[in-house]
């Protein structure tokens, strides 16, 4: 959000329109009393004749007398009431900004209980459920708000417990079956000779579709822990170790694929986290750019230090790739497949195993097609305070 938008933002704070409202109401008071008070100044002062006075029977002298006395009265009258609308206006411009501040001393006492609320909210994450408002106060508005808050984080609580709960009872009661099947079939293969050739493409067949669900089970058990799980027990973690470790593990697949391999990468880029969860993230963002690759194709591996964030960046070539598309990969069971190379294998879940481990560690995932074609995908994360001095746990 560019800071001009928060500007918008704070300007049309509830503060802001309290602050105009008491402002509006206090000055319009105020503006009432001071007219009234003119109204009644200028009126209460108006010359009157006495009763029966008949000019004729005045002497001419005391007549032109009578006249300047009446004038001098009118011209203090005149003087008084100037005076009056000129006290008039500075008073009211005195008030103005008398009112201003009130009214923003008003507006933000009012508002603070409901400041304190949303503070307290925003400390309270997915890793941090248990916590409540558990706010104190008279049985009023402000107080029902801070108890139907902490009935929704209960409800919260409870449905991510049961979605983490039901996530590894399904991946273990499910491989029960998946281990039986793989074993039925290989004591099928394991008969005596000969077997038909049907039999074996289809043991081939079934084979590679039991992996497949295993690979599932793990990515969705992978999924639902790094997304409602904290990370326990971080250690400092070296960013160019994982990559290069990442890249050992699938040095025949890169040769079968005549890749060529790219990197760049600055020691300097130490973080804190899980070094299993770190891991499995890079080695989905390296396996997804060897798979999804043409053949004789380019990978370009940067880890790089940008102020305090350990920035780690993957580039493929290949297609050109639909913008919408690609943003829509980091969720789960989103493929480009065979829109890139023909490949459609693979779970989904790679990249958005990649967002959720990002984000568990306070970073975040941005996925961009290239102009020329291919892919880039860019993690941030958070730098660590020490870089490592010794071999991280």
């Amino acid at each position: 959000m560019t800071t001009a938008a928060r500007l918008r933002l704070r300007g049309r704070s509830i503060r802001l329109r309290f602050t105009v409202m008491y402002m509006a109401l206090f000055l319009l008071s105020a503006v009432a009393l001071l007219v009234i008070t003119v109204l009644l100044s200028v009126g209460t002062t108006k010359y009157t004749r006495p009763a029966g006075f008949e000019p004729q029977a005045v002497p001419a002298a005391a007549q032109q007398r009578i006249a300047a006395l009446q004038n001098q009265l009118s011209e203090v009258h005149h003087q008084q009431v100037r005076q009056l609308l000129l006290g008039a206006a500075v008073a009211l411009v005195i008030m103005v900004v008398v009112s201003a501040i009130l009214g923003r001393s008003v507006a933000g006492r009012v508002l603070r209980p409901l400041r304190t609320i949303t503070a307290s909210t925003r400390r309270i994450t997915a890793d941090s459920l248990h916590a409540r408002l558990a706010v104190t106060a008279p049985d009023d508005e402000v107080k029902d708000l801070a108890d139907t808050i902490d009935e929704l984080l209960e409800r919260l609580e409870s449905a991510f417990a049961a979605q983490r709960l039901f996530a590894a009872n399904a991946s273990h009661e499910l491989r029960t079956p998946l281990a039986t099947m793989r074993a039925a079939l290989d004591v099928a293969m394991a008969k005596p000779p000969p077997i038909a050739a049907s039999t074996t493409t289809l043991a081939g067949r079934l084979r590679t579709e039991l992996d497949q669900i295993d690979q599932l089970l793990d990515g969705l058990l992978m999924l639902a822990r790094t997304q409602h799980g904290a990370v326990a027990d971080p250690v400092t973690v070296p960013l160019p170790t994982l990559v290069c470790t990442a890249l050992a593990s699938r040095t025949g697949d890169i040769a079968a694929r005549n890749l060529t391999v790219h990197s760049d990468l600055d020691d300097r880029a130490v973080v804190r986290g899980s070094r299993a969860l770190l891991a499995r993230m890079l080695d989905n963002v390296i396996d997804n750019a060897v798979t999804h690759n043409d053949p004789d194709g380019w990978i370009r591996l940067r880890v790089a230090v940008d102020g305090p964030i350990a920035l780690f960046v993957a580039e493929t070539g290949g297609n050109r790739l639909d913008h919408e598309q690609v943003r829509r990969l980091a969720q789960p069971f989103q493929r480009l497949g065979a829109d890139r190379t023909g490949n459609s294998h693979g779970s989904g879940l790679g990249l958005s195993i990649v967002s959720a481990v990002a984000a568990a560690h306070g970073g975040r995932l941005e996925l961009r097609a290239r102009p020329d074609g291919g892919l880039r995908v860019a993690i941030g994360l958070p730098l660590a305070a020490t870089p490592a001095t010794g071999t991280p746990g």
